[in-house]
């Protein structure tokens, strides 16, 4: 990619250890960032903006490091947490960023051995031609993440590169970080994720068909596949919603998790729009999930499920600010 990509674009450029690729120089210094950046949230845009300021005030590039798949998928496999941001959620975010370049680096068991200095030398500096290093205040990269603040700062005396600190974001009472933002998802907490994450969490993928019970009960569902196994599905319940297809933004109830009313039929991420009729098989689907209305119960019959799913909608119009739906 050449440095004529436009700012509010980053050019996606993957590069592997083992092989000679590099950015182009262009006698421009290079600020840069690293980090697995998994959400795409508050702490991490204070990071982006920061980098940002610093190559604007100098002249320089912005440049973003980050991986994929994430490192503890390679390093401690049992350990490796749900993905907040799926690798094109991430480009997508990013390309919202403002910054000059985005580096896509494969994380392999090859780059898993490299001790922190070696990372700067070959590919920070050798690759990226970086002067000036941003991290967030519990950075750590290389080998066991020995490259920590005060590891890089010496290596940066040694090399000849700035190391600058981002500080924690606060919000909502505390440090704003992706495994925060995991635990409230896991508690269903997704009104209190939000603005963590500065956005409403949503997941998307392709409507594909299902055994069509929503529609025999009257209320028709878009069956979604999510695609990606890595990607967190929050706490399972009944959400108010939002749902984006063919470019529209429309209001919604997402089931989430089984139907036990149904033995024998498996987990569904379903989404029923409101006041909307209409085929949307095949169709790719954003959903975003408002607030949580309730858990997902059995109900000793098909009558008394339509009852609950009422007044499911009756409370998702309330949090979506709809007027009440006309009497069935």
């Amino acid at each position: 990619m050449s440095s004529s990509t436009p700012s509010s674009w980053p050019a996606p450029f993957a590069i592997e250890p083992s092989l000679p690729a590099a950015l182009p120089r262009d006698g421009r210094p290079a600020v840069v960032t690293v980090g697995t950046f998994d959400g795409v949230h508050r702490g991490h845009h204070e990071v982006l903006r920061e980098i940002r300021r610093r190559a604007d005030r100098t002249g320089g590039r912005s440049i973003l490091v980050t991986f994929h798949p994430h490192p503890l998928r390679i390093v401690r496999p049992e350990h490796a947490p749900p993905l907040l941001t799926t690798p094109a959620e991430k480009r997508e975010m990013l390309a919202e960023s403002g910054l000059e370049y985005v580096v896509f680096l494969p994380f392999t068991r090859v780059l898993q051995q490299y001790p922190a200095r070696r990372f700067v030398e070959e590919i920070l500096i050798g690759r990226l031609g970086m002067d000036e290093l941003v991290i967030g205040y519990d950075h750590g990269f290389g080998k066991d993440r020995e490259g920590t603040v005060e590891t890089l700062r010496e290596i940066g005396r040694e090399l000849g590169f700035a190391v600058d600190v981002v500080e924690a974001f606060e919000c909502e009472g505390g440090a704003v970080s992706s495994s925060r933002i995991r635990k409230l998802l896991a508690e269903g907490n997704v009104a209190e994720a939000a603005p963590l994450l500065g956005r409403r969490y949503s997941v998307e993928g392709v409507v594909v068909r299902g055994e069509r019970k929503g529609r025999e009960l009257g209320y028709p569902t878009a069956n979604i596949d999510v695609g990606d196994p890595d990607k967190m599905l929050p706490k399972e319940g009944i959400y108010a919603a939002y749902g984006s297809v063919r470019g529209k933004r429309l209001p919604g109830l997402l089931h989430l998790g089984p139907r036990p009313t149904f033995a024998g039929f498996a987990p569904t991420v379903e989404l029923h729009i409101l006041d909307w009729s209409g085929d949307c098989y095949g169709e790719r689907v954003r959903v975003e999930m408002v607030e949580r209305i309730r858990d997902i119960l059995p109900f000793t019959s098909v009558e008394a499920l339509i009852e609950a799913i009422r007044d499911d909608e009756r409370v998702g119009r309330g949090i979506l600010g709809l007027p009440a739906s006309p009497s069935p």
